[in-house]
């Protein structure tokens, strides 16, 4: 099935995030593809709970899904969603929002709580993206559950219940990231991979497709029916694949430099 991945929703994006921003109108294009034909979108927890006990999914289920938390998803996303009635979940890096929390890092203007607070009372799932949006596969293991469960208490604080659901910033993880995400009391973790979800990926490991400015019509009704999903994201691969040889190459001198101190 496919689990598309959202940033910004925005008519004039800046630089920083341009190129994983989708227009209001594109946005609105691709919601009524989807309620077209026939596909019923399903939060995070709603997913993983449905396979974890056997229950049947909807015969076209997808997840629509929005990281970091751009103010455009509550201002352009949220009245389409609502037009359609269509479930969502919203992965927020919690230091980035504007409020008490905020650290000064976020790309673009951001969500405010009350926003996530209407986001959630219409029905969208509010799941965490870490404080600070590190990458947290190349952290030293006090700052790694510092950002989960920093980010876990805000939400909850903020909304009154424990987020269910993760996303990896950047979509990078590894086996010990995974079990920290697990430990903090995450129930399911999205990562990025750019193919459809399987069951088989397990709950810490499920793989989404990126939406993003250049996806054109044909290209996002080929990506939901999952046809040549892997063509569309070739070049995107390649680039994953070197990137990954590079940062473990980083995690192996940072480890020696701690054994050295």
């Amino acid at each position: 099935m496919p689990i598309l991945m959202y940033h910004s929703v925005a008519h004039a994006p800046n630089e920083a995030t341009h190129e994983l921003s989708v227009s209001p109108d594109a946005f609105a294009l691709q919601m009524e593809v989807l309620a077209e034909r026939g596909f019923t979108p399903l939060t995070t927890a709603g997913l993983a709970a449905a396979w974890r006990s056997g229950r049947p999914l909807p015969e076209r289920p997808v997840l629509v899904t929005f990281d970091d938390g751009y103010e455009g998803v509550h201002r352009y996303a949220l009245p389409v969603l609502a037009k359609h009635g269509f479930a969502s979940t919203l992965f927020v890096s919690t230091g980035w929002l504007r409020g008490a929390h905020d650290t000064g890092g976020a790309l673009d203007f951001m969500l405010d709580w009350d926003q996530v607070r209407e986001l959630a009372a219409a029905g969208a799932e509010i799941g965490g993206h870490s404080h600070t949006h590190p990458e947290l596969d190349q952290l030293p293991g006090a700052e790694l559950r510092h950002e989960l469960r920093r980010c876990r208490d805000i939400v909850a604080d903020e909304l009154g219940a424990r987020p269910l659901s993760f996303a990896y910033p950047y979509g990078y993880s590894d086996r010990r990231v995974r079990a920290r995400v697990r430990e903090a009391g995450f129930a399911q973790a999205l990562a990025v991979g750019n193919s459809l979800a399987r069951r088989g990926q397990g709950p810490y490991a499920l793989r989404r497709v990126t939406v993003r400015r250049a996806t054109g019509a044909e290209e996002f009704e080929r990506l939901v029916e999952g046809r040549a999903v892997a063509r569309v994201f070739a070049r995107d691969r390649a680039l994953t694949k070197g990137y990954a040889m590079v940062r473990r190459a980083r995690q192996i001198r940072r480890k020696a430099m701690r054994t050295r101190v």
